[in-house]
């Protein structure tokens, strides 16, 4: 579940956005301690933080930059101004996005969905306990070993890290491989998922991709 800081003075404002994105799946959590928002959030580690530019002991902006020094992590600005400079001021500043209120609920959430697509879409390198996963390569490897997956498998344990440890079904890998343009049936998933393990057991994982009857699969 993607975590999300929320940077907002107004707590009737705050809490909305709460309800928000807890209602669309996400964890988001709203700061505590303005005094100590960049502690709050290197505890937090969030996966997007939304950012007003009025807040109190530190203008949203400074803080932005404060941020761009040490953290990648993606920022989109939420602010009552309606100023272009602003706008291009935050986004020089290193903001992800930005978006005006009053907002309207959905087109935030299109807008935090199409930051984290755009982050997966760009995330070659991954990781999932000692293996190293370079997905434009096709490789996986670990200190003993190396392997490489072709693009279905790599497309479905790819899928399967960004799940992990929850359920994923079978509908939505094939949807995954048809949206890659990869036509494949259910046999051929199948297929797919058995070549995948066995793979991962040459590098020392064995069952690790659980089957859930009539429902689909988990990483564990």
């Amino acid at each position: 579940m993607k975590k999300i800081f929320i940077v907002e003075d107004d707590q009737t404002v705050s809490k909305g956005l709460l309800e928000l994105l807890t209602n669309a799946g996400y964890n988001a959590k709203i700061i505590e301690n303005f005094e100590k928002v960049e502690e709050e959030i290197n505890t937090y580690n969030p996966d997007l933080i939304l950012l007003d530019i009025n807040i109190p002991y530190i203008n949203g902006q400074i803080l932005l930059q404060n941020l761009r020094k040490k953290i990648d992590t993606p920022i989109i600005m939420v602010t009552s101004r309606n100023d272009e400079t602003d706008e291009v001021l935050s986004m020089s500043y290193g903001a992800d996005d930005y978006i005006t209120k009053p907002y309207n609920p959905n087109i935030l959430l299109l807008h935090i969905g199409a930051i984290f697509k755009r982050v997966e879409n760009y995330n070659d390198k991954l990781s999932y306990k000692d293996l190293e996963i370079d997905t434009s390569k096709g490789i996986v490897k670990n200190k003993a070993k190396e392997i490489m997956l072709t693009k279905n498998e790599m497309l479905i344990f790819s899928y399967l890290i960004s799940k992990k440890e929850h359920l994923v079904t079978r509908d939505e890998l094939m949807t995954l491989l048809w949206d890659n343009n990869e036509y494949i049936n259910d046999n051929a998933l199948t297929v797919n998922i058995s070549r995948l393990r066995t793979k991962l057991m040459l590098l020392g994982y064995k069952d690790i991709i659980a089957t859930r009857k009539r429902e689909g699969y988990i990483l564990l």
